[in-house]
């Protein structure tokens, strides 16, 4: 298996290489940073940055009408420059505040576009006051076109790999007692979990949101299991236990199919699926399956997903099974943990976190049958 730091995302690369360029026509631009707008929670969270002075942000996530002129830019499409950052102090933000800790004095702000909708903002940071003269702007804005649209290619080759893995998903679904509120939960708990271990793993924003994004897929190998066993209501054979574990393979063999199907088995993207697809019943001390994977050789995506998993399992009303209280499931994840199973930074998330999870729990109920 191989974990997300060994991989290079195409837009990052891209935007060192556009920066690099940049850089020659204006050596004072110290940071491209690419935020997506999340319309549903109205934030904004930065993915894909190049940073050459200044702290390179991580898991930073602003509300976008918490700045006037951020909204602006939503509204009209016009960029925004911000020639001395220091004169905004009667106005500052937690974003403008943060720009000057970060030793940046200008900034140039530009839209993002997905389909003619906006989807996001590009920043251009300078530690120099005044950086942005019309014609540095007018070469950002193009450059803003090819950021553009690399970015929406790889959403568009994302979001058809999920349409296409979601559509086995939701048949095996169809078929099964696990509820999309029981798939939100895993996604939301993975985030939580996810972020509290980013800086431990130098996990990106982008690996966070990509670990939710794939969440809800880890099972769909439930799709190649016979009903008079997936839908056994008590224990079931050793036998079928067997069977019920080939589910992991079946689920891997179907999403890498797809992702030949469409070119992208090599893409980072595509192996933080293929992960958590392929592992997330594995245990640190070598006892899961289907390959008895052991300590480092499990992805840090994979370690995640099986924490948010279990829990859940635990916390949800199952046909042979009642509800756990909260603190009884995190108890049990501790003995696990304890026991050598599963990775205990992840365990501590959830309890460190336990108000959102509790918040996600009640959110995310399931509808009664």
């Amino acid at each position: 298996m191989h974990n997300i730091s060994r991989y290079s995302s195409n837009p990052q690369k891209r935007l060192h290489d556009i920066h690099s360029r940049l850089l020659n026509a204006t050596p004072s631009l110290d940071r491209i940073a690419c935020a997506f707008n999340e319309p549903r929670t109205d934030e904004l969270s930065t993915f894909f940055n190049s940073t050459r002075s200044g702290v390179a942000p991580s898991s930073y996530h602003y509300r976008l009408s918490d700045s006037t002129s951020l909204s602006d830019i939503k509204n009209n499409g016009l960029p925004r420059v911000i020639d001395r950052i220091s004169e905004l102090s009667a106005t500052q933000t937690e974003h403008s505040r943060w720009l000057q800790n970060q030793g940046y004095q200008s900034s140039c702000t530009v839209a993002m576009y997905d389909k003619n909708c906006f989807s996001g903002l590009i920043f251009f940071d300078s530690s120099r006051a005044f950086a942005f003269t019309e014609t540095v702007q007018r070469d950002l804005l193009q450059y803003s076109s090819l950021i553009n649209m690399t970015i929406n290619t790889k959403r568009a080759a994302v979001s058809s790999v999920l349409s296409s893995v979601k559509m086995a998903r939701d048949f095996a679904q169809l078929r099964d007692f696990e509820t999309g509120s029981h798939l939100n939960r895993i996604a939301l708990y993975a985030e939580v979990i996810a972020r509290r271990v980013a800086s431990a793993f130098q996990l990106s924003d982008e690996a966070i949101a990509l670990i939710k994004l794939f969440a809800p897929l880890h099972d769909i190998g439930k799709i190649g299991i016979p009903d008079q066993i997936l839908l056994k209501n008590g224990q079931v054979s050793q036998e079928e236990r067997i069977v019920m574990q080939l589910r992991v393979t079946k689920g891997e063999q179907i999403a890498r199919q797809i992702l030949k199907d469409f070119n992208l088995e090599r893409h980072i993207d595509s192996r933080i699926m293929l992960n958590i697809i392929a592992c997330h019943h594995e245990y640190l001390d070598g006892s899961g399956y289907p390959r008895g994977l052991k300590g480092d050789e499990i992805p840090i995506e994979t370690r995640i997903i099986t924490v948010a998993d279990i829990f859940d399992a635990q916390t949800c009303l199952r046909p042979h099974k009642l509800p756990w209280m909260a603190d009884d499931a995190l108890n049990e994840l501790e003995n696990l943990a304890s026991s050598g199973k599963l990775y205990i930074s992840c365990v501590n998330a959830l309890k460190y976190d336990r108000d959102a999870i509790v918040v996600i729990m009640a959110s995310q109920q399931d509808n009664p049958a």
